[in-house]
């Protein structure tokens, strides 16, 4: 039976950096304490440590982690403790521009996001890069994949709860006319109202395409859609439904276990 682990007690930022300053120091590095820390600490906790240990020791603290830890330790915590739109930005970019680009990453950030959380992580990037999320998206990727990218990153779409039913059957009928009702699929339907729906209104999609339609929208798509192009629609999908379920079903696959 695992263990369990317990919260320590919170300490204050300038404790925290104390106490990280101290895990580094020796022959060796501490990475259990560190992990104690830093896990158990959220992004403005992080981002306040970071200030005291600059503070402190005249040192950034990510170029102290960078020199003490290794292996995926070291990635983690170096993407951990920067700014989420940052983060985002780095991770994309890496994956985008690569020798061999893995546009799966790139896809899972991109269409996980929220509306504002990508309008903010475009101008991140570019001030980051020098170059523009859509120059990228538009020289690395292909076909109707980089539709979806595009049109996702471009179309600003509402976050409120409120559906319209009309709209909500509309589009419902509009995506089983352009998938299962026909011979071949009409993609341009399926990027259209995946890229403009709020996550309300997709939500709402899906409930009315099952209860019409019988199967379930996510089947459709797996049915009607192949590749980096339906791992995105479905990415998209299952975010809007239940995003805290889509992100422990990532997290569970990247631990190595199958979903």
């Amino acid at each position: 039976m695992a263990s369990l682990i317990i919260p320590p007690v919170l300490t204050s930022p300038r404790d925290d950096a104390t106490l990280l300053h101290k895990a580094f120091k020796g022959f060796g590095c501490d990475t259990a304490a560190v992990i104690n820390i830093l896990a158990h600490r959220n992004a403005a906790q992080r981002g306040l440590i970071k200030q005291e240990y600059r503070v402190m020791y005249s040192e950034e603290l990510i170029n102290r982690l960078s020199k003490e830890l290794s292996g995926d330790n070291k990635k983690a915590f170096l993407l951990w403790m920067h700014d989420p739109a940052v983060r985002d930005g780095t991770i994309v970019r890496q994956a985008l521009s690569g020798v061999v680009a893995d546009l799966r990453a790139a896809t899972e950030v991109i269409c996980s996001r929220t509306p504002s959380q990508i309008q903010y992580f475009k101008q991140v990037y570019y001030t980051m890069n020098k170059v523009y999320l859509e120059h990228d998206i538009e020289s690395r990727t292909s076909d109707d994949h980089k539709k979806l990218l595009l049109a996702y990153v471009r179309t600003v779409r509402y976050e409120g709860p409120e559906v319209d039913n009309v709209m909500v059957e509309r589009d419902a009928k509009a995506l089983y006319k352009a998938g299962e009702k026909r011979w071949g699929t009409d993609e341009k339907i399926f990027i259209r109202i995946f890229s403009e729906s709020s996550t309300a209104h997709l939500a709402a999609v899906s409930y009315v395409y099952k209860s019409k339609y019988k199967n379930k929208l996510r089947t459709a798509v797996k049915k009607e859609t192949s590749g980096l192009f339906r791992f995105g629609l479905l990415s998209i999908l299952r975010c809007a439904k239940n995003p805290a379920s889509y992100f422990a079903k990532v997290l569970f696959t990247y631990s190595g276990s199958p979903l």
